[in-house]
């Protein structure tokens, strides 16, 4: 078994913002369907290129999300969805369904713990998982069993580039962003703490816990940093660890995908 794990508007996001649009207010009708032709077309190539015997696109509830009450200045800078966008999207989402590629989200949660959690069912299941984003939330989860691709880049993101890129393993990924913070969700961590040092601490004392567990003993402006934030660093390994106990109301059965949709136009 294959699962194929869409990040249902990251896709549509990255497909909104790459078609052009013109200043004319009546091109309106036209680029929406443009939009939606091409996130189908996407769809329909990542379901050729990946050959999943099971498809899901997850998407984030409109409800407010449990990061949101625990820390509501959480993401505060992102841009709103589009409002062009937004009026097509329940249109794009019946064309994948169509297309054999159902849709779920979970009240209280985003699509991000939708999708950690079925790709802890699919493992389990001794099956292996693909999750389809360029979203480095989603590198915590990579494993033997279990890849991140960039259908955009037709890349994987695998250990090596993770550990290139940020210094650590995707095992210690949360227990980083926790120090470090993170600037996309408006997350601080442990101010003062950058992506170098957190990295040399996480080296010298192992995780996160052993850090804390050692606060007082470590020397220097670094410890009197942590010392400082050590609630903010807790409050930030919450916020940026996947939750992969989200109950989805639906079985694995459900998702299997039939290829022979993908000869559907």
């Amino acid at each position: 078994m294959h699962a194929l794990l869409i990040d249902g508007l990251n896709l549509i996001r990255r497909v909104h913002a790459g078609v052009p649009r013109s200043e004319d207010v009546e091109d309106g009708e036209r680029h929406r369907q443009a939009v939606e032709e091409s996130c189908v077309g996407s769809l329909r190539r990542a379901l050729r290129y990946h050959q999943p015997s099971h498809a899901v696109c997850a998407m984030d509830h409109e409800d407010l999300t449990w990061r949101g009450l625990l820390f509501p200045d959480y993401k505060k800078n992102r841009q709103p969805m589009p409002c062009d966008l937004r009026s097509t999207l329940g249109s794009i989402i019946s064309r994948f369904d169509t297309r054999g590629v159902g849709t779920v989200s979970v009240p209280g949660f985003e699509a991000d713990d939708v999708i950690a959690s079925i790709a802890r069912k699919v493992v389990e299941a001794g099956a292996r998982v693909t999750v389809l984003s360029t979203d480095k939330s989603f590198f915590q989860l990579i494993s033997e069993s279990v890849s991140v691709h960039d259908h955009f880049s037709a890349r994987d993101f695998d250990d090596e580039y993770v550990f290139q890129r940020f210094g650590v393993g995707p095992g210690r990924l949360v227990d980083l962003f926790a120090l470090s913070g993170d600037s996309s969700l408006h997350i601080s961590g442990a101010r003062g703490i950058g992506l170098r040092t957190a990295v040399k601490l996480l080296e010298e004392y192992g995780d996160l816990e052993s850090i804390l567990s050692t606060v007082g003993d470590i020397p220097g402006s670094r410890g009197k940093k942590v010392r400082e934030s050590v609630d903010s660093v807790r409050l930030a390994r919450r916020l940026v660890a996947l939750r992969s106990d989200v109950t989805i109301g639906a079985t694995l059965k459900q998702f299997r995908f039939d290829s022979s949709g993908l000869g559907v136009t």
